[in-house]
Protein backbone atom coordinates (compact mmCIF):
# COMPACT_ATOMS: atom_id res chain seq x y z
CA UNK A 1 0.00 0.00 0.00
CA UNK A 2 1.21 3.27 -0.87
CA UNK A 3 -0.15 7.07 0.19
CA UNK A 4 1.09 10.32 -0.27
CA UNK A 5 0.99 12.44 2.75
CA UNK A 6 0.85 16.79 2.83
CA UNK A 7 2.20 18.55 6.03
CA UNK A 8 0.99 22.16 5.28
CA UNK A 9 0.88 25.66 7.40
CA UNK A 10 -1.45 26.94 4.66
CA UNK A 11 -1.12 30.49 4.35
CA UNK A 12 -0.64 30.75 8.12
CA UNK A 13 2.60 32.90 9.62
CA UNK A 14 5.89 31.87 10.42
CA UNK A 15 4.85 29.92 13.89
CA UNK A 16 2.50 27.16 11.62
CA UNK A 17 5.75 26.85 9.81
CA UNK A 18 7.49 26.15 12.91
CA UNK A 19 4.62 23.81 14.15
CA UNK A 20 4.64 21.78 10.94
CA UNK A 21 8.87 21.28 11.16
CA UNK A 22 8.11 19.85 14.59
CA UNK A 23 5.30 18.02 13.76
CA UNK A 24 6.82 16.42 10.96
CA UNK A 25 9.73 15.09 13.48
CA UNK A 26 6.97 13.26 15.37
CA UNK A 27 5.17 11.96 12.02
CA UNK A 28 7.97 10.42 10.78
CA UNK A 29 9.47 9.18 14.13
CA UNK A 30 5.85 7.39 14.38
CA UNK A 31 5.53 6.09 10.85
CA UNK A 32 9.57 4.39 11.71
CA UNK A 33 8.15 2.94 14.80
CA UNK A 34 5.07 1.64 13.26
CA UNK A 35 7.24 -0.46 10.61
CA UNK A 36 6.29 1.86 7.15
CA UNK A 37 8.83 3.33 4.91
CA UNK A 38 8.80 7.06 3.97
CA UNK A 39 10.40 8.86 1.81
CA UNK A 40 10.26 12.93 1.26
CA UNK A 41 8.85 14.39 -2.32
CA UNK A 42 9.02 17.44 -1.54
CA UNK A 43 9.83 20.07 0.80
CA UNK A 44 8.98 23.45 1.08
CA UNK A 45 10.74 25.95 3.69
CA UNK A 46 9.61 28.26 5.83
CA UNK A 47 10.58 32.01 6.00
CA UNK A 48 12.46 31.55 9.39
CA UNK A 49 15.54 29.11 10.00
CA UNK A 50 13.80 25.37 10.81
CA UNK A 51 10.62 26.03 9.81
CA UNK A 52 8.60 24.11 7.01
CA UNK A 53 5.87 25.42 4.90
CA UNK A 54 4.78 22.34 3.43
CA UNK A 55 6.23 19.07 3.08
CA UNK A 56 5.05 15.81 0.74
CA UNK A 57 5.90 12.15 1.89
CA UNK A 58 5.44 8.79 0.17
CA UNK A 59 4.43 6.44 3.09
CA UNK A 60 4.68 2.33 2.22
CA UNK A 61 3.20 -0.21 4.25
CA UNK A 62 0.68 -2.62 5.18
CA UNK A 63 -2.65 -1.21 7.36
CA UNK A 64 -1.63 2.38 6.99
CA UNK A 65 -5.15 3.19 7.37
CA UNK A 66 -4.97 3.02 11.19
CA UNK A 67 -2.34 5.00 11.55
CA UNK A 68 -3.09 7.84 9.41
CA UNK A 69 -6.42 7.83 11.26
CA UNK A 70 -4.57 9.66 13.95
CA UNK A 71 -2.66 12.08 11.81
CA UNK A 72 -4.86 13.41 9.18
CA UNK A 73 -6.98 16.38 9.91
CA UNK A 74 -6.38 19.36 11.78
CA UNK A 75 -3.22 19.63 14.14
CA UNK A 76 -3.21 21.98 17.04
CA UNK A 77 -0.22 23.66 18.76
CA UNK A 78 -0.75 25.35 21.84
CA UNK A 79 2.29 28.13 22.80
CA UNK A 80 4.23 31.19 22.92
CA UNK A 81 5.31 32.72 19.66
CA UNK A 82 8.75 31.32 18.75
CA UNK A 83 9.71 34.13 16.61
CA UNK A 84 6.85 36.88 18.26
CA UNK A 85 7.35 36.65 22.55
CA UNK A 86 4.72 39.39 22.62
CA UNK A 87 2.27 38.09 20.50
CA UNK A 88 -1.04 37.25 22.45
CA UNK A 89 -1.86 34.17 20.09
CA UNK A 90 -1.31 30.75 21.59
CA UNK A 91 -3.70 28.57 19.52
CA UNK A 92 -1.95 27.92 16.21
CA UNK A 93 -3.15 25.15 13.47
CA UNK A 94 -2.03 23.27 10.77
CA UNK A 95 -3.09 20.68 8.32
CA UNK A 96 -2.34 17.11 7.37
CA UNK A 97 -3.79 15.38 4.16
CA UNK A 98 -4.06 12.66 2.15
CA UNK A 99 -3.18 13.39 -1.82
CA UNK A 100 -4.70 11.87 -4.70
CA UNK A 101 -2.41 9.55 -6.60
CA UNK A 102 -0.79 10.33 -9.54
CA UNK A 103 -0.81 8.14 -12.38
CA UNK A 104 3.16 7.48 -13.01
CA UNK A 105 5.04 5.74 -15.86
CA UNK A 106 7.51 3.14 -15.48
CA UNK A 107 10.32 2.45 -18.20
CA UNK A 108 10.11 -1.04 -19.10
CA UNK A 109 13.27 -1.29 -21.12
CA UNK A 110 11.60 -3.12 -24.17
CA UNK A 111 9.69 0.36 -24.83
CA UNK A 112 12.98 1.41 -25.49
CA UNK A 113 13.87 1.60 -29.25
CA UNK A 114 17.59 3.05 -29.79
CA UNK A 115 19.29 4.48 -32.49
CA UNK A 116 23.12 4.73 -33.41
CA UNK A 117 24.98 7.79 -34.69
CA UNK A 118 28.12 9.38 -34.94
CA UNK A 119 29.39 11.22 -32.23
CA UNK A 120 30.39 14.68 -32.21
CA UNK A 121 33.02 16.98 -30.48
CA UNK A 122 36.48 16.06 -29.23
CA UNK A 123 37.64 12.85 -28.24
CA UNK A 124 39.72 12.58 -31.44
CA UNK A 125 39.31 10.95 -35.02
CA UNK A 126 38.01 7.62 -34.09
CA UNK A 127 35.45 8.76 -32.04
CA UNK A 128 33.58 10.41 -35.06
CA UNK A 129 34.13 7.64 -37.61
CA UNK A 130 32.57 5.20 -35.32
CA UNK A 131 28.48 4.97 -34.38
CA UNK A 132 29.16 4.91 -31.05
CA UNK A 133 26.40 7.88 -29.61
CA UNK A 134 23.51 6.09 -29.10
CA UNK A 135 19.60 7.95 -28.82
CA UNK A 136 17.70 6.29 -26.59
CA UNK A 137 13.67 6.49 -27.42
CA UNK A 138 10.71 5.72 -24.12
CA UNK A 139 8.08 4.87 -27.25
CA UNK A 140 5.07 5.58 -24.94
CA UNK A 141 6.00 8.92 -23.87
CA UNK A 142 8.43 9.60 -26.71
CA UNK A 143 10.90 10.94 -23.73
CA UNK A 144 14.84 10.93 -25.47
CA UNK A 145 18.41 11.28 -24.56
CA UNK A 146 21.23 10.88 -26.23
CA UNK A 147 24.71 9.28 -24.78
CA UNK A 148 27.63 9.97 -26.37
CA UNK A 149 30.30 9.59 -23.40
CA UNK A 150 32.26 6.79 -23.92
CA UNK A 151 33.99 5.30 -27.31
CA UNK A 152 32.66 2.27 -26.77
CA UNK A 153 28.85 1.93 -27.95
CA UNK A 154 27.22 -1.36 -25.41
CA UNK A 155 28.82 1.90 -22.91
CA UNK A 156 26.67 4.59 -23.99
CA UNK A 157 23.37 2.45 -24.77
CA UNK A 158 23.39 1.70 -20.78
CA UNK A 159 24.16 5.47 -20.14
CA UNK A 160 21.48 6.50 -22.22
CA UNK A 161 18.94 3.99 -20.57
CA UNK A 162 19.99 5.32 -17.02
CA UNK A 163 19.91 8.69 -18.60
CA UNK A 164 16.08 8.04 -19.72
CA UNK A 165 14.61 6.21 -16.52
CA UNK A 166 15.68 9.75 -14.89
CA UNK A 167 14.44 12.20 -17.28
CA UNK A 168 11.09 9.99 -16.93
CA UNK A 169 11.23 10.17 -13.06
CA UNK A 170 11.87 13.86 -13.57
CA UNK A 171 8.41 13.77 -15.67
CA UNK A 172 6.47 11.80 -12.70
CA UNK A 173 7.72 14.74 -10.15
CA UNK A 174 6.52 17.24 -12.02
CA UNK A 175 3.13 15.34 -12.27
CA UNK A 176 3.10 15.23 -9.07
CA UNK A 177 3.89 18.86 -8.28
CA UNK A 178 1.21 19.97 -10.78
CA UNK A 179 -1.30 17.64 -8.34
CA UNK A 180 0.39 19.37 -5.54
CA UNK A 181 -0.35 22.69 -6.92
CA UNK A 182 -4.13 21.62 -7.78
CA UNK A 183 -4.47 20.12 -3.90
CA UNK A 184 -4.02 24.51 -3.01
CA UNK A 185 -6.74 24.31 -1.08
CA UNK A 186 -5.78 22.33 1.34
CA UNK A 187 -3.48 24.80 2.45
CA UNK A 188 -6.93 26.65 2.60
CA UNK A 189 -9.33 24.30 4.19
CA UNK A 190 -7.54 24.29 7.38
CA UNK A 191 -10.30 23.82 9.91
CA UNK A 192 -9.83 24.89 13.40
CA UNK A 193 -11.98 22.94 15.26
CA UNK A 194 -11.91 19.30 16.25
CA UNK A 195 -8.09 18.80 15.69
CA UNK A 196 -6.96 15.14 15.87
CA UNK A 197 -4.02 15.80 17.74
CA UNK A 198 -2.90 18.99 20.62
CA UNK A 199 0.33 19.62 21.06
CA UNK A 200 1.62 21.52 23.96
CA UNK A 201 4.65 24.16 24.57
CA UNK A 202 7.99 24.77 23.20
CA UNK A 203 8.90 20.68 24.07
CA UNK A 204 5.95 19.92 21.93
CA UNK A 205 4.59 17.83 24.42
CA UNK A 206 1.76 15.42 22.99
CA UNK A 207 -2.08 16.80 24.85
CA UNK A 208 -4.19 13.41 24.74
CA UNK A 209 -7.80 14.39 25.13
CA UNK A 210 -9.66 12.66 28.32
CA UNK A 211 -12.76 10.72 27.10
CA UNK A 212 -13.63 10.60 30.53
CA UNK A 213 -16.14 12.00 32.40
CA UNK A 214 -14.54 11.46 36.00
CA UNK A 215 -13.41 15.08 35.92
CA UNK A 216 -16.78 16.60 35.40
CA UNK A 217 -18.82 14.19 38.02
CA UNK A 218 -16.35 15.49 40.71
CA UNK A 219 -16.51 19.54 39.57
CA UNK A 220 -20.49 18.49 39.78
CA UNK A 221 -20.11 17.16 43.21
CA UNK A 222 -17.64 19.58 44.95
CA UNK A 223 -20.81 22.85 43.36
CA UNK A 224 -23.44 20.61 44.67
CA UNK A 225 -21.14 20.90 48.38
CA UNK A 226 -20.48 24.65 48.29
CA UNK A 227 -24.51 25.01 47.24
CA UNK A 228 -25.36 22.95 50.48
CA UNK A 229 -23.17 25.25 52.76
CA UNK A 230 -24.26 28.89 51.09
Amino acid sequence: MEKIIQITAGRGPAECSWVVAQVLKRFLEETKSGGFKHSILHRETGSQNGTVQSVTIRLTGKNMEAFLATWLGTIQWIGVSTFRKYHKRKNWFIGAFELKQTQTTKVDEQDISFQTMRSTGPGGQNINKVNSAVRAIHTPTGVQVVAMDSRSQHQNKKLAIARLKEKVNEANIEKLKERMTDQWENHLNIERGNPVRVFKGKDFKYKKESKSFKPKRQKLKNDLKQQKWD
